[in-house]
């Protein structure tokens, strides 16, 4: 497959179109560019593309807002007594949002530098793809109030302590009722004045406060071995331009993770048992690719991550080769496991036409069949389409298009 190269401008290249790019050593960007662009794809592109950008900055009433943004932000520092009331007052009004809402609707003209943005970039990621029946400015009103309400909810979790959707491995890691913790808020309110000018765009604020308080939670997680094509996922992404798809009746053997129940294991029982059913079906031939699906799940705040350690096992005991396994490494849920791997199938120019094998033990392939509802809930959307279930272990399934869209309220694993 030939390679696909980082451009110089995010606009173009940033994980757009169709997801991770291809680069190399000098083009290795920081996490929290990963961060930012998997979580807030629409604000990365404003940051990036400057004659948006001027279009923005000089608009009244989005100058107005930028000023008060940091205003909020310059009072809280004097006027503010609890810990929750510094990240509150840098997070988005319903008012603010809608009146931006308006300006960028009213922006959005034909042949406009927001309309180029929207036609040529936006939409052709697939990162707002619920919108995609929308015209061009109602979609992009959708996807900024979709990052503006993924601002707010990162906040609201990993500064104020909301409860995530799954508490048992994505809460916050401080006690926001302890004395010192007001503290803490106030040095990262303190912190972002520093960081911030007068001559930033209106979201700044706002946005690098979310980037900050995942930053002080140890949350990364969105980027974990990025670039993946260079790093973990190097020998595979180098073989895939030379697998004869013909010869195989699947494109990929999908392995969801299980993690263990304590911090000292690597890799549960489970996951190398679905390792092992999973090596057993390559040997046969069935697939050119084994794909490992998990991230730093289970138990809270484990250094070990469920794709890796299948991916050791898969090596070291059952000697599969390296340049066979792609490695999904951020998913948190098995609604995630199969949306990620649909993901890379077309990031990485897997035939999607062609159907892909899961391999888990039977409990988990009883719960996929029936797992369309709880990914309609959670993500708005069904990932992947399934086919025959051919064993206890087995279930064909095809990747969707729909996999690209961002899930703004999982800040540690977006998309």
């Amino acid at each position: 497959m030939k390679r696909l190269f980082i451009l110089n401008s995010l606009l173009l290249a940033s994980i757009a179109g169709f997801g991770q790019k291809h680069v190399g050593p000098d083009l290795v960007k920081p996490a929290t560019y990963w961060i930012k662009s998997k979580n807030f794809y629409l604000l990365t592109l404003l940051e990036q593309d400057k004659t948006t950008g001027a279009v923005l900055k000089t608009d009244p009433e989005l100058s107005d807002l930028s000023r008060q943004k940091l205003n909020d932000l310059k009072e809280s520092v004097t006027t503010c007594k609890d810990a929750a009331c510094f990240p509150t007052a840098l997070q988005f009004t319903s008012a603010q949002i809608g009146l931006v809402s308006n300006r960028l609707k009213t922006l959005c003209t034909p042949g406009s530098p927001l309309s180029q943005l929207v036609n040529k970039t936006l939409i052709p990621s697939g990162k707002y793809s619920l919108y995609k029946a929308l015209a061009p400015a109602d979609l992009l009103v959708k996807a900024w109030e979709q990052d503006a309400s993924a601002i707010n909810y990162t906040i609201e979790v990993y500064a104020k302590g909301k409860k995530p959707n799954y508490p048992q491995i994505d809460s916050i890691a401080y006690n926001v009722k302890a004395k010192n913790y007001s503290i803490l808020m106030y040095d990262c309110s303190v912190t972002l004045l520093g960081d911030l000018t007068d001559k930033g765009l209106f979201f700044e604020p706002a946005l690098q406060a979310a980037l900050t308080y995942l930053d002080i939670n140890e949350r990364k997680d969105p980027a974990n071995y990025e670039p993946m094509a260079d790093k973990i996922n190097k020998a595979a992404f180098d073989n895939i331009k030379f697998i004869k798809w013909a010869k195989y009746p699947y494109t990929n053997i999908l392995v969801p993770g299980a993690g263990p129940d304590n911090l000292t294991s690597s890799l549960s029982g489970e996951g190398m048992l679905r390792c092992r059913l999973a090596a057993r079906q390559f040997r046969l031939g069935i697939a050119p690719l084994i794909m490992v699906s998990g991230g730093n799940v289970h138990p809270y705040k484990t250094k070990y991550n469920e794709a890796e350690q299948m991916k050791i096992y898969l090596v070291q005991e059952l000697n599969i080769p390296e340049s066979a396994i792609i490695t999904e490494p951020h998913a948190r849920h098995t609604t995630t496991n199969m949306r990620n791997c649909a993901r890379l199938i077309y990031e990485y120019g897997i035939p999607a036409n062609k159907p892909g094998l899961v391999i888990t033990d039977k409990s988990q392939t009883d719960f996929i069949t029936t797992m369309d509802g709880r990914c309609v809930k959670e993500l708005g959307y069904v990932p992947y389409k399934l086919a025959r279930r051919i064993s206890d272990t087995g279930l064909e399934y095809y990747p969707l298009p729909e996999a690209k869209q961002i899930d703004p309220d999982e800040p540690l694993d977006p998309q």
